[in-house]
């Protein structure tokens, strides 16, 4: 492979904060991103699997510090800004993976539970994003990437909040890239299909539900973990320093049908 198209996916100097890290897709794209050469700054709630993941990745000779934290609460999210240059240096890549899904009908949703929502899914990537931009600006530029999904564009029942926050994720990338793409800083988010996480658990106990979503691809079947791997290198790559307010949607050909 010539030398210049190494460079493009190369991720190695580069520093990498990840939320949503201790499980599924976040825990998935920090692995890959190690892979890829990042130093890994990874966040989550739960400290015991946050570190079995900082644990597995630095087993494979790769780097990654763990930062437990409770992005729900407001000073947390601002301690993880500070303190994630602690490790390694400002964060050039940051992925916004923390999520939530309460699945409650219309009927259920309280203020609290849509607030809830809200804050996680769509305030965190904000404001974290928001206070790691002068430090990526400072480095010259930046990759961030925030996490759509099939409910950016369609309706799902018992989702009225979760969907409300990932159509909205959408357009806050775009105001991301108007923002700061000027200065390097490039923001786009990947929309995944069905993939086994904790928040599909539901869909992947239903075999009836898991094979009619699987039927609704043009490929014929839902996705795995790997699936995310290219998405994940290339959007937090020099490859993509040209591609801004985009949403790239990893599903199989759900959404094309």
């Amino acid at each position: 492979m010539p030398s210049f198209v190494e460079d493009l996916f190369n991720l190695e100097g580069r520093v990498a904060l990840v939320t949503g890290a201790s499980s599924g897709i976040g825990r998935h794209m920090a692995m890959v991103l190690a892979a890829g050469g990042a130093n890994l700054v990874i966040v989550g709630r739960d400290q015991g699997r946050l570190t079995e993941t900082a644990d597995e990745i630095t087993s494979l000779d790769y780097e990654a510090v763990a930062l437990p934290a409770d992005l729900q609460i407001r000073e947390d999210v601002e301690r993880v800004a500070t303190a994630c240059a602690v490790p390694f240096g400002t964060p050039d890549i940051l992925v916004n993976a923390a999520g939530i899904n309460l699945r409650e009908s219309a009927e259920e949703i309280s203020w609290e539970t849509w607030d809830q929502t809200q804050h996680i899914n769509m305030s965190v990537p904000f404001f974290l994003a928001r206070a790691l931009v002068g430090g990526m600006r400072d480095k010259g530029g930046g990759n961030i990437i925030n996490l759509a999904s099939l409910q950016s564009y369609r309706a799902f029942a018992n989702s009225a909040a979760y969907g409300a926050s990932k159509g909205g994720i959408v357009q806050l990338t775009r105001a991301m890239a108007e923002a700061w793409s000027s200065d390097g800083i490039v923001a786009n988010a990947i929309a995944p299909g069905f993939f086994p996480t904790e928040l599909t658990k539901p869909v992947f106990d239903n075999p009836e539900l898991l094979a009619r979503n699987a039927a609704k691809t043009a490929i014929g079947r839902n996705g795995v973990m790997d699936d995310l791997d290219g998405a994940t290198i290339f959007l937090a790559s020099r490859a993509s320093s040209y591609i801004t307010g985009q949403v790239l949607s990893v599903d199989g050909g759900f959404t094309a049908k």
